[in-house]
């Protein structure tokens, strides 16, 4: 097998491991395998599942201004409402795994499709800003059960390798449609009402119970937990994450503030022992000493901050400072997510042509010309160029995510390959949760709000500069 084919078929593997929005580059060419009925159903069943899980991610950035006018409260509010669901899938994807694998992909799918379902349905019902965020938290718990095993049961369905690849390129069409047509979805729904962004997942939840019914038992398999590692990670980044989204209330002296950045470093230092001494650890340190994967990893959680960070800020913008409607605002997204959308299927042969390596470095200086650009444009920009610049963000979506997934996917024996994509899924979901509760605290104050969303601009387009600059660190490998 050349180098060349090889990088192919990685990208071909990657689109399974992505989680969210950038898992679109296995959808070129795509077409289903003759596998039996109950291998379709499985499919079917895992594809609704990852539009939902995806969907609720990307759908609620419009509705917060809508949100925020019904229910009250402030920017903290409003910050938690997207971190809360984000903050659980990261901390627990990496255990949701393990989860699967001990008591079977479809009965792990299942509950966690009930419990989201039943928390959405709890979102759209919430009398209060408090009771929203309590339900998005639950909401993003069910999401970390339900991504992994929706992968396993793509898995066992298809146990021939070439049926499977065809497989996982439907099922990553689930997250491509999400990231796509959540903006303006979210815009729609909004002008009846904001909670309708979240009743949409209870018909979409009881179609995929139904054909989750249709599903075998998938297998069970004897695996570890690590609880203590486990805690230990949600320690850590909930404490970050409550610091941060804080600071820009109460100040990054107050006390509650300090004391939760130090539960925060108190978990990552607990977190990291038990990584390096455990038997059985949830995030294996060993993978680190590739450089393929410490990268990969890094320009994840960099591509992250601007990709979650933009529409967070900038739904915010064009509703309150611009005046704009959800649906309006809705369709300023709409080119950004397009163009990733029609640019996935020709990944596969650009990465061939110009290599891996060339193809990050090209999204991610794209990304950081389009943010900083879009930093420095005077207040009374025009809303269609500031839609224009949206693009060179939407562009670094096909650019830099599946080529990063394949290089990690070669990196990495195959054996290693889920915990792998775990932890490169976790790092990018973190890099969204951190993104907007520092962007949000600098957007607390309304008389500094212009000025907080150029800082919060600049600071995601340097850091999209700094995984820029590091991702020449990749061999340039075809």
């Amino acid at each position: 097998m050349t180098r060349d084919n090889a990088t192919s078929r990685a990208l071909g593997a990657a689109g399974c491991m992505v989680a969210m929005s950038a898992l679109t580059e296995t959808a070129a060419g795509a077409e289903t395998g003759h596998g039996t009925p109950a291998a379709g159903w499985s499919l079917a069943a895992a594809l609704l599942g990852f539009f939902m899980v995806t969907l609720d991610a990307v759908i609620v950035n419009v509705a917060l201004p809508n949100i925020r006018q019904e229910l009250a409260g402030g920017i903290t509010g409003l910050q938690w409402v997207v971190d809360g669901y984000t903050l659980m899938f990261a901390a627990l994807l990496l255990s949701a795994g393990s989860l699967s694998d001990r008591i079977g992909a479809r009965r792990a799918f299942g509950a966690g499709l009930v419990l989201f379902t039943l928390a959405s349905a709890a979102c759209g019902l919430a009398p209060s800003l408090t009771a929203l965020v309590a339900a998005r938290f639950v909401q993003g718990t069910a999401a970390a059960a339900m991504m992994p095993a929706s992968m396993a049961l793509v898995t066992h369905a298809y146990p021939d390798p070439a049926r499977r690849a065809r497989a996982v390129a439907l099922w990553s069409l689930g997250g491509v449609a999400a990231s796509t047509s959540g903006p303006l979805l979210g815009g729609v729904l909004s002008v009846v009402s904001w909670r309708l962004i979240f009743f949409v997942n209870l018909p979409a939840g009881a179609v995929a119970l139904l054909l989750l019914a249709r599903v075998m038992p998938s297998p069970r398999h004897s695996a570890p937990f690590d609880w203590a590692g486990q805690a230990a990670a949600v320690a850590a980044m909930g404490g970050l994450t409550y610091g941060a989204i804080e600071a820009g209330s109460a100040g990054i002296t107050a006390p509650g503030v300090v004391a939760a950045l130090a539960v925060a470093a108190a978990g990552l230092a607990v977190f990291v022992v038990l990584q390096a001494r455990g038997k059985h650890p949830m995030l294996p340190l060993s993978l680190f000493r590739s450089r393929t994967v410490s990268v990969a990893v890094a320009t994840g959680f960099a591509f992250m901050v601007g990709y979650y960070g933009l529409p967070f800020v900038m739904s915010l913008y064009l509703q309150q400072l611009r005046g704009l409607s959800a649906l309006d605002t809705g369709i300023v997204f709409l080119p950004m997510m397009l163009t990733g959308a029609v640019l996935t299927p020709f990944v596969a042969r650009l990465t061939g042509r110009f290599g891996a390596r060339a193809l990050i470095v090209t999204g991610l200086a794209a990304m950081t010309a389009g943010l900083a650009v879009m930093a420095l444009l005077p207040s009374p920009a025009p809303v269609p160029v500031l839609s224009a610049l949206m693009i060179a963000t939407g562009l670094a979506g096909p650019l830099v995510m599946p080529p990063v997934m394949a290089l990690l996917l070669r990196a990495v024996p195959a054996r290693r390959a889920g915990v792998a994509s775990g932890v490169f899924n976790t790092s990018r979901q973190v890099g969204g949760a951190l993104a907007v509760a520092v962007f949000g605290a600098l957007l607390a104050d309304r008389a500094t709000f212009v000025h907080g969303l150029r800082v919060s601009l600049l600071i995601a387009a340097a850091v999209a500069l700094a995984a820029a600059a590091v991702s020449i660190l990749l061999r340039p490998g075809r």
